[in-house]
């Protein structure tokens, strides 16, 4: 039986695609090496960073630079060009934060055998909106796919507000009187100062029985790019079962959350 032409790679056909395969390298190689300086480079630095022959490096960065991907100086030094960021941008913009968070939520909650929430901030509000339910209690968590809660309240909220200064924390509090959910939560400026300072300094935040009786939560940070707290991680669990050793495993799910969406410590 004769084979089919397209059955099976031909010696030419191999020896084209690793080639295809090898400058594709060279290329993501020159690209890195631009990326790791701030100003515009010569060929020969370029050269040397990715052990390239200057012509080879100077014939692949003019393909680069056709597509705008590398830009040429007035100097003939080289930079990272104006289509990577168009690049960049429009990958942002398809970025879910949802999306990019539930896989490290379903991890922590297959760890814990807990609630694993990601809340936003809307105004003075923390909303929840997405969750995992550990089913494992008949105690209610109140943090249910499209909830709310005054930030205070919240583990999520209270990262969110050692975010602002001290005048919009004050603003916050004469804004909302600081309603009570139960006789833990948090009441008074000068408390909810003092609360704001160890989630600054632990780079963590607590719920105690703040927003449900029976019910506590830790909660970290999630950043964007740009350093932005765009949402925060929380884990709730009823009194019984609270493990505050939990608190450095939801830091942790929460910065591999962050590292996706390209935040860099």
């Amino acid at each position: 039986m004769q084979d089919h032409p397209l059955a099976t790679d031909s010696p030419d056909c191999k020896e084209s695609k690793g080639s295809s395969i090898q400058v594709i390298d060279r290329m993501m190689n020159l690209i890195d090496a631009l990326a790791s300086h701030s100003e515009p480079i010569t060929l020969k630095q370029l050269a040397q960073d990715t052990q390239l022959h200057p012509s080879t490096a100077h014939r692949i960065l003019g393909a680069l630079i056709a597509q705008g991907f590398v830009e040429r100086t007035d100097s003939s030094c080289y930079r990272l060009g104006i289509r990577l960021l168009e690049l960049g941008n429009l990958v942002k913009s398809r970025i879910s934060v949802r999306e990019v968070a539930m896989p490290a939520m379903l991890r922590l909650h297959a760890f814990t055998g807990e609630s694993v929430n990601l809340g936003m901030r809307s105004g003075d509000e923390i909303v929840y909106v997405e969750r995992t339910s550990s089913g494992r209690s008949a105690v209610r968590v109140v943090h249910i796919v499209g909830a709310r809660a005054p930030l205070h309240t919240t583990a999520t909220g209270k990262l969110f507000l050692a975010e602002d200064n001290a005048n919009e924390v004050r603003a916050y509090v004469e804004r909302t009187g600081l309603p009570s959910a139960t006789t833990s939560s948090i009441t008074s400026l000068a408390a909810l100062e003092q609360e704001l300072a160890k989630v600054r300094s632990a780079h963590l935040a607590y719920d105690m029985e703040e927003v449900e009786n029976g019910v506590r939560c830790i909660a970290a940070a999630i950043r964007d790019d740009q350093g932005k707290l765009v949402a925060g991680l929380s884990l709730s669990t009823p009194v019984e079962r609270f493990n505050s050793d939990w608190a450095s495993i939801v830091k942790a799910t929460a910065a591999e959350i962050s590292r996706s969406l390209g935040y860099v410590a």
